[in-house]
C-alpha cells in the first residue's frame, strides 16, 4: 500500500512539473508563450530563438536597466562618488502614479547614491530612478535625453524612453532585441552586473533614514522559491497591465553566456488558485532549450598535429610535425558533427615544389589549414612547427660550401682560380720546355768541347 502512495505521489510531481514546465524535456522549442521573445548568445551575439524580436512593446520597468547603466557608468567613471549622500527632493515625486512601485522614499531622507541605484533597479523604486535622473542631470527631462542617446550609440533603432522609471507612456517602447543589446551593454559594467545579480539588498542606514531591505522581483534569483534557475546569474522583471509580464535575465553554464528576453507574458491561474507567471517558466524553458542544444565545440586545438612535413638535413629527425597556431571554437548546435568540417591544408614547401631544409625554429609557419562547412569557409589558421629541428654538423658544412659555391662572386672567384691555376700551369711547362732545351744546349756544347780536346 504505502509503495503505490509513493508512486502516486512521485506521479503527481512529475505532473505539476511537466506544468510549470512544459517544455522541459522537449528537443524543440515550440513557440513561446509571450509576445515576443529572444535567446541570444553574448560572446559572438549568435541568435538561439527568435519570436517578434522587433516588434514594439512597452518598456515599462525595463527603462531602469538604462538609468542604472547610465548611473554606474558614471560612478566607474568617477563622475559621481557611489557614497555620496543625496537628500530626495519633492520634485523627484512628481510624476509617479499612486499605484505604481516606489519604496517611499520621502522627501527630506538621505540616501547614498549606490543605495538609489540598488532602490531603482532591486526595489523597482520609480521614486529613487528620478532622484538618479536629478542629480546626474539637474531635469528628469535632460536625463532622458540621455537615456534616448545611449540608447542610439549602443544601435536600438526601436527603442525611445519618455521617463526614467518605466511608467507606462504610450511613446515609452523597447523591443526584444533593443533590450537585449542595451542589456548586453549594461552587463559590461562590473558594478551594475552586482546589483542586476543582486535578490535581497540592505540599504545603509543615513542620518533619519533607517536602512531598507530590498527584494527583487526576479523570482529566478531566489533560491528559495518555485521559479529559482541556479544558473541565473542576473536580470529584471516588469509588469504593467499594458504591457504584461516580461522579463530580461542572463545566465551562464559551462562557459556559454546567454541572455533571454521574454515580452508579454501572462499570469496564468491554475486550478488550485496558484498562479503560473509564464515570464518566468517561458525563461527557463528557453535557458534550459538553449543549454540543452547548444555549446561550444573545439573544431581545432592548438595541440591538434595535423600534418607531417619532410625536412632535409635534419640532426636526428626527417620530419616536423605542423600544428595550429590559434584555436577554432564555434557555437554548435548538437546535432553538428565533427564530419561537417573540411579541413584544407596548404604546406608551402610542398606548394613551392621545394624542400623544407633545417634548422627548423619552433613556431615557424610553415603552412595553412582553411576550415569550411557547407562551402562557407570559417577560418583561416596559420600552421606553425610543433617542435625545433637543427641540423646536422656535417650536413650543414656541406650545405654551407654548396650554398657559397652557388653564389656569383663564389662562381667568379672559382674561374678566377681556374684561370690562374691553368696560367701557371701554363708557365711551369714552359718554364720546364725552355729549361729541358737549355740543359740539352749546355750538354751538346760540353760534349762538342771534349771531342775538341781529344782532336776527334
Amino acid at each position: 500500500m504505502m509503495k503505490k502512495i509513493a508512486i502516486l505521489l512521485i506521479v503527481i510531481i512529475l505532473l505539476q512539473a511537466a506544468a510549470l514546465y512544459p517544455a522541459f524535456a522537449s528537443p524543440y522549442l515550440q513557440s513561446i508563450e509571450a509576445q515576443a521573445a529572444l535567446l541570444i548568445e553574448t560572446e559572438t551575439g549568435t541568435i538561439l530563438y527568435e519570436q517578434d524580436i522587433h516588434r514594439r512593446h512597452p518598456a515599462d520597468s525595463f527603462a531602469k536597466i538604462m538609468t542604472v547603466l547610465i548611473a554606474a557608468q558614471a560612478v566607474e567613471n568617477d563622475v559621481i562618488s557611489d557614497h555620496e549622500i543625496i537628500e530626495m527632493t519633492e520634485s523627484a515625486w512628481h510624476d509617479i502614479n499612486q499605484n505604481s512601485t516606489t519604496q517611499s522614499i520621502s522627501p527630506g531622507q538621505f540616501v547614498t547614491f549606490i543605495d538609489l541605484m540598488y532602490s531603482a533597479f532591486v526595489g523597482s523604486a520609480n521614486e529613487a530612478c528620478n532622484m538618479i535622473a536629478l542629480r546626474m542631470a539637474g531635469t528628469v527631462e535632460v536625463f532622458v535625453r540621455m537615456m534616448n542617446e545611449k540608447a542610439a550609440e549602443l544601435g536600438c533603432s526601436d527603442t525611445n524612453f519618455v521617463n526614467p522609471h518605466g511608467q507606462y507612456h504610450e511613446n515609452q517602447y523597447t523591443t526584444a532585441y533593443d533590450m537585449y543589446i542595451i542589456y548586453n551593454a549594461a552587463l559590461k559594467s562590473d558594478l551594475f552586473s552586482e546589483i542586476a545579480g543582486t535578490y535581497r539588498h540592505i540599504t545603509e542606514r543615513t542620518e533619519d533614514t533607517e536602512s531598507r531591505t530590498l527584494v527583487s522581483s526576479n523570482s529566478m534569483l531566489n533560491q528559495s522559491g518555485i521559479y529559482y534557475y541556479g544558473y541565473c546569474l542576473s536580470g529584471l522583471s516588469s509588469s504593467s497591465y499594458e504591457g504584461g509580464f516580461s522579463l530580461v535575465a542572463s545566465a551562464e553554464e559551462e562557459g556559454l553566456s546567454l541572455i533571454s528576453v521574454v515580452l508579454g507574458a501572462r499570469d496564468i491561474i491554475n486550478a488550485d488558485q496558484s498562479v503560473n507567471l509564464q515570464h518566468f517558466t517561458e525563461s527557463y524553458r528557453l535557458f534550459m532549450w538553449g543549454y540543452e542544444n547548444y555549446g561550444w565545440r573545439d573544431i581545432v586545438r592548438t595541440t591538434d598535429l595535423l600534418a607531417r612535413v619532410p625536412v632535409e638535413h635534419g640532426s636526428g629527425a626527417d620530419f616536423v610535425n605542423v600544428r595550429p597556431e590559434r584555436a577554432l571554437t564555434l557555437l554548435l548546435d548538437s546535432s553538428v558533427t565533427t564530419d561537417a568540417f573540411v579541413f584544407d591544408i596548404t604546406i608551402y614547401s610542398e606548394k613551392n615544389n621545394s624542400s623544407l631544409i633545417a634548422p627548423v625554429s619552433s613556431g615557424a609557419v610553415l603552412g595553412e589549414v582553411v576550415i569550411s562547412r557547407d562551402g562557407v569557409v570559417l577560418d583561416k589558421i596559420d600552421l606553425i612547427a610543433n617542435t625545433s629541428i637543427e641540423i646536422d654538423p656535417l650536413e650543414y658544412t656541406k650545405q654551407q660550401i654548396s650554398s657559397a659555391l652557388r653564389t656569383p662572386l663564389a662562381r667568379f672567384l672559382i674561374i678566377t682560380l681556374i684561370i690562374i691555376v691553368a696560367v701557371y700551369i701554363a708557365l711551369i711547362v714552359r718554364y720546364n720546355i725552355l729549361r729541358t732545351k737549355r740543359l740539352r744546349r749546355i750538354k751538346d756544347t760540353k760534349e762538342k768541347l771534349i771531342r775538341e780536346k781529344r782532336g776527334e
